[in-house]
């Protein structure tokens, strides 16, 4: 919200305070002022001038030669290039030794030959927003109304000696939204009172209720809908004053109609709209929700496809506009309405907000009802509109007011003590100190007992509904800065991270500190990626989001490897191929298409590998990265949580994975093995459809591992006795799984076998097409004594043995 000092001026005595200190208050009663900008940029020495005659410039075509009287006796000769300057305008003029914003000072010049004696000024010139203008002043120079002074400083006719304070409301203030809801602020926190603005309604001959009726159909959306009947408007220009508040509140002015709903909106926080009475079938006025198949065309020309939960304005048949949103082109005011019906109401917020957030229409109008709207001032917004109409549009207004429903105002009571005041408070207020917060608040209350309370809080303060919210508005009247520090009594708990939180902290490092990039993607995402990996998210329904920002993000994620292909292509596409990134986050399962409860939150990690290892250089090759690279990233994490000997990978073909170079992760529970995810490369077709070179990815459940994690630290003496080192080549069948091989080595051997490690795997011709030779290294040591060579021998045959009884392994010669 944009406040203008100036305008602040006419509802609160602010004599005794800047705008900078006004800030300051509000500030610290709770209401954050981001900042306040002159409206003046720089502008001195530029005043009104009336431009007497123009000719052509003798040398240049696209010039003119204007006589500018500035009301000092002497015509000026300015040369002007503005395709809109004539004869007759008043007209900015920055006479000679003037400056405008950027420091440009304004000197005698001569133009092609001709002696130029200051510049007339476009809007921009003057540090202007041309963008808040109207349209028909967008362009050259800005044109000013006729019959202004001539030598009146353009500060005091563009309202540019002025300040504006920019309010950032938090959702429950949305009695700041109005210039007099924040008089009302400013009036309490600096001992003020507040002044209403003074209208009157002439009187008519005419009767409203003969020219229009008005019906709610659905109340439970709207409360209270009035509207009155004004004749014979003449649409103009708004007053300058009226279009300089307008521009410092960051509206664009239009015309004398929309100009005054638009200025009693800022001034009251109450929307207004004007419809052309004559484009309104019988004058009938029906609030109902939309009907399956109905459209209306809002006034941006855009035709919009209603649906039943949107709230229309109709004029018993046909929509006319989106109530809280925007109105119909079919019933805009134009240059050629006589009559309009003016329009104000109490619309539901919620359903405004529905509406407003499904077709992208965020109008002053709809953050307002959006947010609530005080339903004591719709009819005294529209009684302030009607009377400026009558005196700036030439309007005959009707009498008499056409409503249905009632303001339906709730008067809230709260109960409260200077007991628990000051208990919460951690302060001493005395009676009086709070009574007369409560009169700076202006709110009504009664004393039923001695220090006891019954406030009534004021309809445009919504926010107040308990006894603690007005214990924070005492807190804010007091000032946070005199309520006394108080020191903590008895035992504190220091904070400390859960188990869960301690173990993300230090796979994050370790990961990182493998040479890996966190990434954080959105939860949200397509229907057609949660399809994507079926075995890892668990063949679980996405879970659809009720108002999505877009169908791409609009249910929530099965699986984070999704988004990491994404990220993936991402930078493939912007030529960075060596990709080596990972995520631990939520993915949200359930297996119900419509939800009767809420959907499971899991914790999961997921990491993605692409590209080459390492970059090459002049004595180093590129090399692409495998199956065991993104192995040993979780080998590192499984070592971190202490599981080495618990996690183990079995061969596996899921969808979207390769189904010869992908394995399940396994681990073993006291229920059993259990699978915690997956780990492999993508599926060609995967990676050609993503434009992506051979790319390895895993992702696992992290709620399974911090289960099982296992932080204690075994220590083992460093070994005293020799060790005995045998090495062995079988020729097994291609398909068999190596880690079965040692696995059984290592439960035939027991406990003298230190470690086994296979260092050769060799496929050819020799073999046959469906064998393969692995080559072992067995490690025999014995902690007590050394191992005879006897010992040794028997043992390794006993391997051997079971390798060729298991696996029908051969002994390669």
């Amino acid at each position: 919200m944009k406040v203008s000092y100036k305008w602040l001026k006419d509802y609160v005595d602010v004599s005794g305070f800047s705008a900078q200190e006004l800030a300051e208050k509000l500030t610290r009663g709770g209401i954050e002022v981001d900042g306040v900008e002159a409206r003046n940029q720089g502008v001195t020495g530029v005043v009104v001038g009336y431009v007497k005659s123009k000719e052509k410039h003798p040398d240049a075509d696209k010039l003119n030669v204007c006589q500018v009287d500035v009301g000092t006796g002497e015509e000026l000769q300015i040369v002007c290039g503005a395709r809109n300057v004539d004869a007759g305008q008043h007209v900015p003029v920055a006479t000679v030794g003037a400056k405008l914003p950027g420091g440009l000072a304004i000197k005698r010049a001569k133009l092609r030959g001709v002696e130029s004696q200051g510049m007339i000024c476009s809007a921009k010139e003057l540090g202007i927003n041309d963008k808040l203008l109207p349209k028909e002043q967008q362009d050259g120079i800005l044109v000013l109304p006729q019959g202004l002074k001539l030598g009146t400083p353009i500060a005091d006719v563009l309202g540019l000696d002025d300040e504006i304070l920019d309010l950032d409301l938090t959702p429950n203030r949305s009695d700041a939204l109005s210039m007099l809801g924040v008089a009302y602020e400013i009036a309490a926190l600096t001992g003020g009172s507040v002044k209403l603005p003074e209208f009157q309604i002439p009187a008519s001959s005419a009767k409203a209720e003969d020219h229009i009726s008005v019906q709610i159909s659905s109340p439970e959306q709207c409360s209270h809908y009035a509207a009155r009947y004004i004749k014979g408007i003449k649409l103009a220009p708004s007053p300058q004053w009226m279009q300089n508040r307008l521009i410092a509140a960051g509206v664009r002015p239009i015309s004398n109609i929309v100009d005054i709903t638009n200025y009693v909106m800022l001034e009251y926080g109450q929307p207004l709209h004007a419809f052309d009475a004559d484009k309104v079938a019988g004058g009938k006025i029906d609030v109902r929700l939309a009907r399956e198949g109905e459209t209306l065309e809002t006034l941006d020309g855009q035709l919009r496809k209603l649906e039943p939960h949107m709230l229309v304005i109709t004029d018993g048949t046909q929509p006319i506009a989106l109530a809280g949103v925007m109105g119909g082109a079919n019933s805009e005011v134009s240059e050629d309405t006589v009559n309009i019906l003016l329009e104000s109401a109490h619309f539901d917020g919620g359903t405004v907000r529905k509406t407003s957030r499904q077709f992208g229409l965020r109008s002053e109008a709809s953050i307002r009802f959006e947010k609530e709207v005080d339903p004591a001032v719709v009819l005294k917004a529209l009684e302030r509109a009607a009377s400026l109409i009558a005196e700036y549009a030439d309007g005959h207004i009707a009498e008499g007011v056409v409503a249905a429903g009632s303001e339906a105002i709730k008067s809230v009571q709260i109960s409260v003590s200077r007991e628990r005041i000051n208990r919460y408070l951690g302060t001493e207020l005395s009676g009086l100190e709070i009574k007369t917060i409560f009169g700076r608040l202006n709110v009504e209350y009664e004393e039923p007992q001695p220090d006891s309370y019954v406030v009534r809080a004021p309809s445009r303060r919504g926010d107040i509904t308990r006894d603690v919210d007005i214990i924070e508005e005492i807190a804010r009247l007091y000032g946070y800065d005199n309520i006394p520090t108080t020191p903590i009594e008895g035992a504190t708990t220091p904070g400390a991270l859960t188990a869960s939180q301690a173990i993300r902290r230090q796979i994050r490092n370790r990961l990182t500190d493998a040479g890996l990039h966190e990434v954080i993607s959105y939860s949200f995402t397509s229907p057609e990626r949660t399809s994507l990996f079926p075995a890892i998210s668990g063949n679980a329904v996405p879970v659809r989001l009720s108002m999505p920002m877009s169908e791409d993000r609009s249910v929530l994620r099965t699986s984070i490897l999704p988004n990491l292909l994404d990220i993936a292509a991402y930078n493939r596409n912007r030529k960075n191929e060596n990709i080596a990134i990972f995520e631990a986050g939520s993915v949200f399962l359930t297996d119900e298409a419509e939800l009767t409860r809420q959907p499971h939150e899991r914790q999961k990690l997921a990491a993605l590998l692409t590209g080459s290892r390492r970059h090459p250089q002049w004595n180093v090759k590129a090399e692409a990265v495998d199956f065991y690279d993104i192995k040993g990233v979780l080998e590192a994490v499984i070592e971190l949580l202490g599981l080495s000997g618990k996690v183990n990978l079995q061969a596996a073909a899921p969808e979207q994975m390769h189904p010869g170079r992908t394995a399940a992760i396994l681990l073993d529970t006291p229920r059993g093995s259990e699978t915690i995810g997956y780990i492999g490369q993508l599926h060609p077709d995967t990676q050609r459809e993503l434009d992506l070179a051979d790319t390895y990815v895993f992702e696992l459940n992290l709620e399974a591992l911090y289960e099982a994690a296992d932080s204690s630290i075994v220590y083992r003496a460093l070994p005293r006795f020799p060790a005995s080192t045998r090495d062995i080549a079988v020729v097994i069948d291609r398909k068999q799984e190596t880690g079965s091989l040692k696995t059984a080595i290592v439960e035939t051997a027991g406990e003298l076998l230190e470690s086994v490690e296979v260092f050769d795997i060799y496929t050819g011709e020799r073999l046959g097409a469906d064998k393969k030779s692995v080559a072992l290294s067995l490690v025999y040591r014995h902690a007590e004594r050394t191992l005879t060579d006897e010992e040794v021998t028997e043992l390794h045959a006993k391997v051997v043995e079971r390798l060729e009884q298991s696996f029908h392994a051969e002994l390669r010669k």
